[in-house]
């Protein structure tokens, strides 16, 4: 069954996360994407091990480049500049997450593409965007959430910022950065043209605080950090249970909060104004929130959880990753997939989250070895053997 990218040619030029999470996203919706990698070393998380397969391959490279084709290239060299350019000449989109300014001494930029290939969507995914007075800075998912205020707003309300646990600066780049290449597509289907697109984690980062943003923009009061609870719901947070086991509960509205008090046995505190509102419990969460926790230690874990639900208050546990992976909704969603290699080595992937009637998303390869594709990608650019042989003997790739 074709993807619905099908057709779609990406020449991806990006390492480590951000951008190889684009190309990623892109390959399981069918478009043809071609990583180029430095030869003798690909992308940076090769390395980054362990855990590795048995083959040497980091499960942090496994992560983001399912389905893609490995050609390397050294673009310092000429003859390497010229096996990209002829692969952009015929690309649909390009990703790449060089510093601004660092293809151009390649005349691999945008402008000198465009010239190629007006109808190019070219997809630049830096730290900081391609202007501004950081544009020359380096970009790092860690430092952008510290400069973001993602960090002022993780992490207990008494102890240091805290980051979140993966790499959700570049994750969230990676899915507007894909968001933005269709976006382009589609404009280039009605006008012909391509575009050149900016990515910056920084942008990103500060977009994602959603809620946390509006309440500085409106209330004009710096956000605090509230470790599980919630800046503008309250009771929304985890709590301790008998036994020493927590679970979170989600209170979205009065009449789950009036639920609540019915199942601890303190239905006065519904009844009480300062309580009776979701703004009024905001206001006095100090007050509110010491009740519920010593409420809630009369009782284990699974057992609340049992009762919240039956009370329509939304509730659950916190799973290890390990307990996520056997959860019986994550199997039946088939959120688990294993791909055979070349060799016949089983590699575990996690399925693409978007599920699609007519063009779901497409599982054809595992992440490929370095330089995998290398002879049949410049096979199809026209190179005979004796001419790869020749570029593979000068290094080129």
């Amino acid at each position: 069954m074709s993807g619905a990218l099908s057709g779609i040619k990406v020449l991806d030029l990006t390492r480590v996360l951000a951008g190889p999470w684009t190309g990623q996203l892109l390959a399981d919706l069918g478009a043809e994407v071609i990583k180029v990698e430095r030869p003798g070393s690909g992308d940076d998380t090769r390395q980054w091990a362990p855990p590795s397969l048995p083959d040497g391959t980091a499960a942090y490279y496994l992560a983001a480049n399912r389905g893609k084709q490995s050609l390397t290239v050294d673009i310092t060299q000429p003859a390497g500049q010229a096996i990209v350019r002829q692969l952009a000449a015929e690309a649909d989109v390009l990703l790449e997450n060089y510093k601004v300014g660092g293809l151009k001494k390649y005349g691999l930029d945008y402008d000198s593409l465009r010239a190629l290939n007006p109808g190019l969507v070219y997809c630049s995914i830096t730290g900081f965007g391609q202007t501004g007075p950081y544009a020359e800075l380096p970009g790092y998912d860690y430092i952008v959430q510290g400069m973001s205020g993602l960090m002022s707003i993780t992490g207990p309300a008494d102890g240091e910022p805290h980051k979140v646990g993966v790499a959700v600066t570049d994750l969230f780049t990676g899915l507007y950065a894909a968001n933005a290449v269709q976006a382009a597509l589609l404009s280039r289907y009605r006008t012909g043209e391509g575009q050149h697109i900016d990515m910056a984690l920084f942008d990103c980062s500060l977009a994602m605080l959603a809620n946390v943003n509006m309440n500085w923009l409106v209330g004009g009061e710096v956000p605090p950090r509230l470790g599980n609870a919630h800046p503008n719901i309250v009771p929304y947070q985890v709590f301790r249970t008998a036994g020493d086991s927590h679970f979170i509960l989600a209170c979205g509205n009065d009449k789950q909060f009036r639920a609540i008090c019915e199942l601890i046995g303190l239905p006065q505190l519904a009844a009480d104004e300062r309580f009776a509102s979701n703004p009024q419990r905001v206001r006095h969460r100090d007050l509110l929130v010491p009740q519920l926790a010593e409420a809630f230690l009369t009782r284990g874990r699974d057992e609340w959880l049992k009762l919240l639900d039956a009370a329509g208050v939304p509730c659950g546990p916190i799973n290890t990753v390990d307990e996520a992976f056997t959860d019986p909704q994550i199997r039946f969603r088939k959120m688990e997939l294993h791909l055979k290699d070349a060799q016949g080595q089983d590699v575990p992937q996690v399925a693409c989250p978007i599920k699609m009637s007519g063009t779901p998303p497409r599982y054809d390869a595992p992440p490929p070895k370095l330089g995998q594709h290398t002879d049949s990608v410049l096979s199809a650019l026209g190179y005979d053997a004796a001419a790869i042989a020749q570029l593979k003997a000068n290094g080129t790739v």
